[in-house]
């Protein structure tokens, strides 16, 4: 073996050590335990009920004056997980979704779940269901969820949901015969407008993240497999009138969205764990892909632990952004040159919003999720979103549908100023998720049943879009947003150049804050 060729292979594999992939490309993701935010720091995979994977923010393409906000927890659920499968942190844990509606990088709106457990098998039973459970009253549900939803502004705290219904674990065809109308029956009216959900859903990021085998064998041809296939998480979804989310109540505002996990600290004993003391924040999470592929290590845990309001009073983090580590990489591996720094067009996508897109009048440099609410649904949604020419899609907000990897991979690469990067124009060939998204709210696939026989991570091909139906969808799914799925990347000069736009103050604006 040659010199040149073990070098190769170590920066290779460091490459794959280092999760690769500025927020975000499944071309340089990390492996089976990392996906989006899917364990991207030593606590949250240490604790899966803290897991906050991903957070999606989009205007209703059906309610044009609703506004939709999804976050995910718990990752990589096997569907067989049983017997007691995978219910949220109950005693000792806050599920958060935080809105800042006004550029302060202060959250103004935060809906916070708690959860409850039902528990009726005592000694008697093993069991999750001792019976085929047709409705959430079912004698037959042996352990199941509720939930109180509060609203906290700086105004108070309101009640919106007492003991609502959280959607159990799909266990499998024999125990819950007709899963989607039990999940219909957990879905709750909000008051004032707007629905709530909370419960098991099929995990809706898709990517290909074999990347172990010295990046897809070192042969790029080899990607195309859907890793998430098949794979389960716990979502909480929200559908609320934007006028209630926008500063002044006018409904067409920037907000930057992100949710949080809080957790009490656990006094042990035997057989048991009791929540104690103060709840301290554990997990938070943005926009994808962020802290387990732009933040060190050795800051994750803290990343978590911050405000959005502290991110620009951290230099290491800042940097991570004006001068990240990806391009060199990927220069050094595959002769694709780094695009020069510092990367104004990177701090405007992650830290500001974007000018005359979704930054806000005021804005103080933060990593949060941004979504202009004035920009409507389209009718024909492209998943490479505003890079499509789709200025109702990522990094405007996030769909379902949008194809975070690709688009965030080709951001990494320089497309927002240069153009389309054509050695890497097929991103990782898995465009669409392996189960179709609904229609209506909750929008999510239903979750893989443990009756299924599929493995977990199964490839469906290049560019395949998701199916029209299939036993997973919910009632009236669609395979929505499947326009642009095409293995290339479209040049699109309109869509880039928005996204182009310099941000040399939100530069000048970091850099003074950090001194």
């Amino acid at each position: 073996m040659t010199r040149t060729t073990t070098r190769r292979r170590k920066a290779l594999a460091g490459l794959a050590v280092a999760a690769t992939a500025v927020s975000g490309s499944a071309l340089l993701a990390p492996g089976t335990s990392s996906a989006s935010s899917h364990r991207e720091a030593p606590l949250t995979a240490a604790n899966p009920l803290i897991d906050n994977t991903d957070v999606y923010a989009f205007v209703s393409p059906e309610r044009p004056l609703m506004t939709n906000l999804i976050a995910n927890w718990i990752p990589f659920q096997e569907p067989q997980g049983g017997p007691n499968y995978y219910p949220f942190g109950a005693g000792g844990y806050r599920y958060n979704v935080k809105v800042d509606n006004d550029g302060d990088a202060k959250a103004d709106l935060t809906y916070r779940w708690t959860f409850h457990d039902i528990d009726k098998r005592g000694t008697n039973t093993f069991l999750y269901n001792n019976g085929p459970v047709t409705s959430f009253d079912d004698a037959n549900l042996l352990f199941k969820q509720t939930y109180t939803l509060k609203l906290i502004t700086p105004a108070g705290t309101t009640t919106l949901i007492k003991n609502g219904k959280v959607a159990p674990s799909n266990v499998g065809k024999a125990s819950m015969p007709n899963y989607a109308a039990l999940r219909d029956e957990t879905i709750t009216a909000l008051p004032g407008g707007g629905k709530t959900f909370a419960g098991q859903a099929d995990d809706p990021f898709f990517l290909d993240i074999r990347v172990f085998d010295l990046l897809y064998g070192g042969d790029l041809s080899e990607t195309g497999s859907n890793t998430l296939t098949n794979y389960n998480v716990n979502s909480v979804a929200l559908q609320v009138p934007t006028r209630l989310l926008t500063k002044g109540g006018d409904g067409t505002g920037v907000v930057g969205v992100w949710s949080t996990t809080d957790q009490q600290t656990m006094k042990l004993s035997k057989g048991k764990s009791t929540p104690t003391g103060s709840y301290v924040q554990v997990s938070r999470l943005g926009q994808p892909l962020v802290n387990e592929v732009v933040v060190p290590a050795a800051l994750k845990d803290t990343f978590n632990a911050l405000r959005p309001v502290e991110d620009h009073t951290i230099p290491a983090v800042v940097a991570k952004v004006t001068n990240p580590e990806v391009p060199k990489l990927i220069e050094q591996i595959y002769g694709i040159k780094a695009p020069a720094t510092p990367r104004d067009d990177l701090v405007s996508v992650f830290l500001t919003g974007v000018k005359g897109l979704n930054q806000p009048k005021k804005v103080v440099p933060a990593e949060m999720l941004r979504l202009n609410t004035g920009i409507k649904a389209t009718a024909y949604p492209n998943r490479l979103g505003v890079l499509g020419g789709d200025k109702a899609g990522f990094p405007n907000g996030r769909r379902l549908t949008d194809d975070v990897v690709d688009i965030e991979l080709q951001a990494l690469e320089g497309a927002l100023r240069t153009g389309i990067v054509q050695p890497l124009a097929a991103g990782d060939k898995v465009n669409t998720n392996d189960h179709a998204f609904g229609k209506s709210f909750p929008y999510l696939a239903l979750p893989t049943s443990g009756s299924s026989t599929a493995p977990r991570g199964t490839s469906r091909g290049a560019n395949t879009a998701a199916p029209a139906s299939t036993t997973n969808a919910p009632s009236g799914a669609v395979a929505a947003g499947t326009a642009g799925t095409g293995s290339e990347l479209p040049v699109v000069p309109v869509g880039l150049a928005l996204l182009g736009v310099a941000t040399a103050g939100a530069v000048v604006l970091v850099r003074r804050r950090t001194v």
